[in-house]
Parts: C-alpha cells; sequence; structure tokens
C-alpha cells in the first residue's frame, strides 16, 4: 500500500510539473506578441521620425512630419494591437476563413466570393482622390512595417490566436482598407432581411391587413430637427450667445458578417447650437452601436496632420477616425436605415438553366469559378453568376427557399457593389473640413456606402445629413422595394442613383437640436422616401422628451442623456396590457399563482420603467411582454414565429388599442372559445412567472434585472470554447434594453434571451466651449490581446458610464504616457 501511495504521489507530481510546464510555456509563447510600447525601431517607408505617444489608456497619440507618416504611424498602432482583428476582417471579406477554420465557414466564405466584395475595393483603388491614394499605400506601409518586424524578432506571430491557427499573413494593400469598408457596409446593412421576413409572413396570414400590425409602418412625418424651443414656452426669452473666438477651442458561425433581422446597426447622435448650450459653443453626443465583441470594433486614436490634429475612433485597418473631432469640427455617426437593398427573382430559362429573363428577353448570367481552399480538406469550386440586378444568392441562405419559386433564382441589388466606392476618400476628406458647410459640400457627396446619419458640428454651426448613395427607383417599381419582385419587369429596376443633392439634410435649425435614435426622419413619397423600415420608434420620444426639458445644455446633460434608462416602450405599453388586471381581484393566498401575479402587478405598478440593473421590475416586465408578443403571434405564424425574436412595441400597442381591428390577434384561432386581450395578458404574465421562477426563483423583490441583462463581449474566434471563453470573454451586469437611450439590445432567443449583445460600442461627447474637456471611451480596450491590461481596462470605465479625456493637447499626452515608441527612417 505505501508502495502504491509514493507511485500516486509520484504520478500526481509528475502530472502537476508537466502542467505547471505547459502553462508557463502557453504564457510564454502567448506573451511575445504583448506589443512593446516605449522602444526605438528604425523601419522603411517613413520621410522622417514618427513618434507614437501611448496614454494611460494606451490610446496612441500619433506625431509625424507629414499627413503620409502620420497614417504610417496609424497603421503601425493598428497593427501592433489588433493584428488579428485585422487579418480576421480581410479574410472575411475574401471569402478565405476556411483556409484556417474549416469547413464551418464554407458557406459563409461562398457567400462573401457570391458578393463579389474583395474584387469591387480592388477596382476602387483606382477610383480614391490623391490624397486618399497617398494615405493608404502609407497606412500599408506602417501595417507591414510591423508584420515585419514580428517576423524578424520572433514576436510569437503578432498574436496568440496566430498560434492556434496557424496561416501566413500576407502584405496589408491599400484594397484591404477599401474592403473593410465594405464589410462594415454589410454589417450595417439589414433590409433585404425585412424584405424576405415581409413576403413569409404575407404568405401566411389570410388577412393583407394583418400584415401591418405586425410589421407596422412609423407614423408621422418624421423626426430630425426639433422645434424652437422658444415656440414651447410664450413669453420666454431665448438666451443668444456671440459666436466664440475660433482660436479659444444550433451551431451558428459567429463568423458571418450578415448580421440577424434588428441587429443590423443602431445609433444615437445629437447636437445642440450655441443658443441652446450652457457654455455658448456647440455640442455633440454619439455612440454607434453594433455587436458586442471582445475586443470592440473601435479603437481609439489621434493624429497630428498638416490640417491639424484629429482624435475619435477608428477601426483597425482603415486610415480614417470615422467618429470625433478636429481642431475645427466634430462628426457623428448613425445608422440612417436607407432602403439600399433590393432582391430580385430571377426567371430562368427553360431550355437554358444559364439564361436569365431580363425585359428584352432572356440574357446569359455573367460568371466566373472561384476555387475556395479548406483545411485539412480538398477545395472546393464555386460558380459565381451575376444579374443585371446583382449577384445570384443561394436559395439555402436566409429562407429564400421559402420565398423562391420553382424555377426562379434571387439576386440581391445594393449600393455597396460598386467598383467606384468612394466611401474612404470621403472619410479622409471630412477629418480634413474645417466647418460644417466645407463638409457637407466637399465630404459627403464622395460617401457610397454604408449609408448613415452624419451629425456636424463647427465653432458656430450645427447640421445633420443622410450620406451613401440614394437608390434610384420607378415609381411604377410594384413592391416599392419591399419585398422581392420581378426581375424581369423594367419597372422593378433601378435607374441609377439619387444626385447627393436629394439626400436630405438639416442645416442650424430654429430649434438649434438635430438628432437622430434610427427613427423616421423625413415622410416624403416614393421613391424618394428613402425607407419605409426604421430602426427604432421608442428611444426618439424619450430623446426629444430629455433634449426640450431645458432650455440650454451642457456636456454632462448630453452624458445623461447617453446613459438614460428609462424606457419609453414600457410606459406606454404596461398601462395598456394591464388596465383589466391592475389592482382587481381579492387577495389571493400566498403561494398560489394568482398571489404571485398580484404581487408582479404591485411592484410594475409603482415603476417609472426605468431599466436599472439593480431593480426586479425591468425582468419582469420584459419577461411578460416577451410571452404576450409569443401567445398574440404563435397561433397564426407557427414556426415562423421564431423570426420575431423581439418585441415590437407598435404592434402591441396596435392590438391592445385595436387599432383597424388588430384586437384580432388575441383570440386562439385553434381554440373553441373566444379569448380577449385580457386573457392574452393575464396568460402571458402567468407563463412570465413560471419562467422567471424557474431560472430565478419565487421572490420577486429580489430580482436583478442585471443578472439577466449581462453585456456579452464575446471573442469571434475564441468565444465559444470551452475554458478559454472564461478568458477571453468579457460579462458585465448593464441596466438599459431594446428601447433606452442607453441601449442594450437584447439576444431574443433561449436560454437567455435577455443577454445584452449589442448597444453603444464607443460613447463620444464633444464640447467646442471647450474642446479639451470633450471625452470618449470604447467598451473593452485599446488591446486585442488577451494578456494585456488594456484588454478590457476601458470596458470597466464602459460599463459604470464614464468616460476618458478626449484632448489634443500634446504636453497633456507626453505628460501622461505609459511609452514612446519612435520609428526611425532607416
Amino acid at each position: 500500500m505505501a508502495t502504491l501511495f509514493r507511485w500516486l504521489l509520484r504520478l500526481a507530481s509528475t502530472a502537476i510539473l508537466l502542467s505547471v510546464v505547459v502553462v508557463g510555456l502557453v504564457y510564454y509563447l502567448a506573451s511575445r506578441s504583448l506589443p512593446d510600447y516605449d522602444k526605438d525601431l528604425t523601419v522603411a517607408g517613413i520621410g522622417a521620425e514618427v513618434d507614437i505617444v501611448r496614454d494611460n489608456a494606451a490610446v496612441p497619440h500619433i506625431f509625424a512630419a507629414s499627413d503620409e507618416d502620420a497614417y504610417f504611424g496609424l497603421g503601425y498602432a493598428h497593427a501592433q494591437d489588433r493584428l488579428w482583428q485585422m487579418v480576421l476582417m480581410r479574410r472575411t471579406v475574401q471569402g478565405r476563413l476556411s483556409e484556417i477554420f474549416g469547413r464551418r465557414t464554407l458557406e459563409t466564405d461562398i457567400l462573401m466570393r457570391r458578393l463579389d466584395l474583395y474584387p469591387l475595393a480592388t477596382r476602387s483603388v483606382a477610383s480614391q482622390t490623391p490624397e486618399t491614394l497617398a494615405a493608404l499605400r502609407a497606412y500599408s506601409a506602417g501595417v507591414n512595417a510591423r508584420i515585419t518586424e514580428i517576423n524578424e524578432h520572433s514576436l510569437g506571430r503578432g498574436a496568440p490566436e496566430f498560434f492556434l491557427f496557424d496561416a501566413p499573413i500576407a502584405p496589408w494593400q491599400p484594397a484591404d482598407s477599401i474592403s473593410l469598408v465594405k464589410l462594415m457596409a454589410l454589417q450595417l446593412s439589414g433590409q433585404f432581411r425585412d424584405e424576405i421576413l415581409r413576403a413569409r409572413t404575407s404568405l401566411l396570414l389570410p388577412d393583407p391587413k394583418r400584415l401591418a400590425d405586425i410589421l407596422p409602418d412609423i407614423p408621422g412625418a418624421g423626426t430630425a430637427a426639433l422645434p424652437d424651443y422658444a415656440s414651447l414656452f410664450p413669453g420666454l426669452k431665448m438666451p443668444r450667445y456671440a459666436a466664440r473666438d475660433p482660436g479659444t477651442s444550433p451551431y451558428k458561425d459567429r463568423l458571418s458578417p450578415f448580421a440577424e433581422r434588428g441587429f443590423a446597426g443602431a445609433s444615437n447622435a445629437w447636437a445642440a447650437a450655441p443658443a441652446r448650450s450652457a457654455g455658448g459653443g456647440t455640442l455633440l453626443a454619439n455612440d454607434p452601436h453594433l455587436g458586442f465583441t471582445a475586443p470592440s470594433t473601435w479603437y481609439l486614436a489621434r493624429l497630428e496632420l498638416s490640417s491639424g490634429g484629429v482624435i475619435g475612433a477608428t477601426v483597425p485597418g482603415i486610415p480614417a477616425v470615422m467618429l470625433g473631432r478636429s481642431q475645427k469640427l466634430a462628426w457623428g455617426l448613425t445608422s440612417s436605415y436607407l432602403d439600399d437593398q433590393d432582391l430580385h427573382i430571377e426567371e430562368l430559362n427553360p431550355a437554358n438553366p444559364q439564361e436569365y429573363r431580363t425585359p428584352d428577353g432572356w440574357k446569359r448570367f455573367q460568371t466566373r469559378r472561384s476555387i475556395v481552399e479548406i483545411r485539412g480538406e480538398a477545395p472546393v469550386t464555386v460558380t459565381l453568376r451575376w444579374t443585371d440586378n446583382g449577384p445570384v444568392l443561394p436559395r439555402t441562405r436566409f429562407e429564400l427557399d421559402a420565398i423562391t419559386p420553382p424555377g426562379h433564382v434571387v439576386s440581391m441589388n445594393w449600393t455597396a457593389l460598386s467598383g467606384n466606392d468612394t466611401s474612404v476618400s470621403g472619410a479622409l476628406r471630412l477629418m480634413a473640413a474645417g466647418s460644417v458647410q466645407e463638409a457637407l459640400d466637399e465630404a459627403t457627396p464622395l460617401y457610397v456606402a454604408p449609408s448613415q446619419m452624419l451629425t456636424l458640428i463647427d465653432r458656430e454651426h450645427i447640421a445633420m445629413k443622410l450620406i451613401g448613395a440614394m437608390p434610384l427607383r420607378d415609381p411604377a417599381h410594384q413592391s416599392q422595394g419591399r419585398m422581392p419582385s420581378p426581375g424581369w419587369v423594367e419597372a422593378n429596376r433601378w435607374q441609377g442613383v439619387f444626385p447627393d443633392s436629394e439626400n436630405p439634410v438639416w442645416t442650424d435649425p430654429d430649434g438649434g437640436i438635430v438628432g437622430n435614435t434610427n427613427n423616421k426622419i423625413i415622410d416624403r413619397p416614393f421613391p424618394a422616401h428613402v425607407s419605409f423600415d426604421w430602426g427604432d420608434s421608442q428611444r426618439v420620444m424619450r430623446w426629444s422628451q430629455l433634449m426640450q426639458g431645458r432650455q440650454v445644455h451642457t456636456r454632462d446633460s448630453f452624458i445623461e442623456a447617453q446613459l438614460d434608462t428609462v424606457s419609453p416602450a414600457a410606459r406606454t405599453l404596461l398601462p395598456l396590457i394591464g388596465r383589466d388586471l391592475w389592482f382587481t381581484g381579492e387577495a389571493a393566498p400566498e403561494g398560489t399563482p394568482e398571489r404571485q401575479r398580484q404581487r408582479a402587478l404591485e411592484l410594475l405598478a409603482d415603476w417609472n420603467g426605468e431599466m436599472n440593473e439593480h431593480l426586479p421590475e425591468p425582468l419582469i416586465y420584459a419577461a411578460w411582454v416577451r410571452a404576450l408578443q409569443e401567445r398574440l403571434i404563435r397561433d397564426e405564424l407557427g414556426p415562423l414565429a421564431d423570426a420575431y425574436s423581439h418585441v415590437e412595441p407598435l404592434f402591441i400597442e396596435r392590438v391592445y388599442r385595436d387599432v383597424d381591428g388588430a384586437s384580432a390577434w388575441c383570440d386562439v384561432i385553434r381554440s373553441v372559445a373566444v379569448e380577449s386581450c385580457s386573457d392574452i395578458a393575464r396568460m402571458a404574465l402567468d407563463d412570465a412567472l413560471v419562467w422567471i421562477s424557474e431560472r430565478y426563483g419565487t421572490a420577486l423583490e429580489s430580482l436583478r434585472w442585471g443578472d439577466a441583462h449581462q453585456a456579452l463581449h464575446r471573442h469571434m474566434v475564441l468565444g465559444d470554447i470551452p475554458v478559454l471563453r472564461y478568458f477571453t470573454n468579457i460579462r458585465q451586469a448593464t441596466s438599459g434594453g431594446d428601447f433606452t437611450l442607453e441601449r442594450g439590445r437584447t439576444s431574443g432567443t433561449d436560454p437567455d434571451p435577455f443577454t445584452s449583445v449589442h448597444g453603444a460600442t464607443y460613447r463620444g461627447v464633444y464640447d467646442f466651449a471647450d474642446p479639451d474637456s470633450s471625452v470618449f471611451i470604447t467598451s473593452t480596450g485599446q488591446s486585442g490581446h488577451l494578456l494585456s491590461r488594456h484588454y478590457d481596462d476601458l470596458g470597466t470605465l464602459w460599463r459604470r458610464g464614464e468616460y476618458i479625456p478626449m484632448s489634443l493637447d500634446e504636453d497633456l499626452a507626453r505628460a501622461a504616457s505609459i511609452g514612446v515608441t519612435r520609428l526611425l527612417r532607416k
């Protein structure tokens, strides 16, 4: 026995020792790729020394003797911190993920090849302005300088992920940066999903009027500029401020870039003129909403250019400050929800399936063969097909087979399918603009895709404009772009794009406030309508209330609005769905479902709609309305109800106000009894309470919304791998919800339907009364390296609603630096 014990002890000790050695070796190899921010490095491709000064949040402040050298420095800094992210995005748009991930990403690769985005980006290089071409080349040289340094000094392949997914890193090229803009356009575009869902739903509903309930049009004329504040309060005198001196200023491929419906993009942005600012300067707040990832999409940086300093949020791989400010101008972006995509049903020639029908007869598809390499398997050859209306999509994706007749295929037209895309030039021109008017005149016409709402301020003026190409449709278009239409009908084909002058714009409105929360912005007749489907109908109500609730605003009041967690949807829906349930019935015995229901209603009756992470009411409310929508639509839609994974407040409001007979949804068509809307509301509340008790217990007062509404910043590759996910994913209990200004879009799917997966990945507030008091933050950290202390340090501040300074003061950046990288000319 003693001998056996000694051998067991030896084996255990050996196993522990081997584990320590393996962990130590893994840590050593992984840590080799941690960037050194304090060093001198001799590189080729620059004209003079470049200083990359890292402040205490690892934000690089890049100082150079020329613009090209500054872009070189940005490329180097991006590659220092986010090389894996950059390579992964490039492979995504190229359709080359399967080379490292195997068959799991094959469908995504094939679909990306069909869209042809990377070849279109390559063609677009020649369309850029000379200044943009110089910037793209210099930026690429900076990225490649970092890749060369990694290879020559054995710096752990540049990131730990490269050890797990071995693949050579090709040199960066200007087309790569342009292709990432197209990739962003894909991630931010979802109109084709709405077309498919509308078509599928219309096929199921026997009463066409019910389609307007479940997929409602946004009512009203649209909101962009708010009315004059003084007109709301007769007799109140508005102070006027003099302009300041300008000198004082089941398996799911998570690597797929195709966003699920409802997750294509969202954002908030608003601006105040000097007359509405307590400090007498203009104000701008912006928080773009994207899917939560680790690291974040955004990377904070500052460049010193010949036109002055520029600081804000960049996207690794793209040499532009996409959101931010210069000395004279600040800009923010929100998703415009422009209908920039159309699906067409194309009829195949029965005698020759290589041809499709056009207004002029049969025409041969444009075709090209493409070989997709697959790790560990034989390559797959795909035949890509294009029609006059765009690329042909596989009917096995996006439920297209449900709406595609036999003998037909589906093609997609989209503004991003351009080989003359100058959007990068527009972004760089915006950085150099010295005023709102200059930006509107010279930068915005260059944008093609993605379409966005651009909010601008200089020291005296404010403006908001829809940027990007607007498709020009025939007024006789059969579906007005709302559903797939026959591609052989001339009226359904695009007739080009509107001139930039037709894009909606608001400049210096009388009310002194402009803003966008993805709401309906304008009510113009088709085809100049912009869109029928908008991203939000709720947040704009709360935003309007907060903006008009005070005469003048400050940086702090704009921050307060960004972090506001009151749900206008909850305030609207609860009185409707609970109107026959509040304070009714006798007291029920403890432990009964009736008593639990009464307790829940008592809590909700005293609640103000604030989706605070520490409160129980948001969880009860969210579970109730989710169960309610499920009961309303499941019997009519069957399995298609799964596609409606999020509550649509306008739908529930229509039902409970019985708009155009919408209360018909309350009756369960498969039951003999005729259920009322009050019956359905009561049953749904019971459903919700049962679900809550199974997940969180029966003590309703002890519930916390934050336990269910955790922001999940998932690593795109390692986030689903056991053990590793605990080191790579970032989880944070958060306030907010689907319809709050501090938006935390929930997953909507079991088993954790209220996990927050989409929200403000960047927040910035810019104040031209005191520009260096401007602030910004991202949702994770600067580094994409999981061993870096800057992997999630900004996320801690973000979760608490805090910001870091956004200053262009060089002395301040150097004084607070944690290191300076000096790039010396070889």
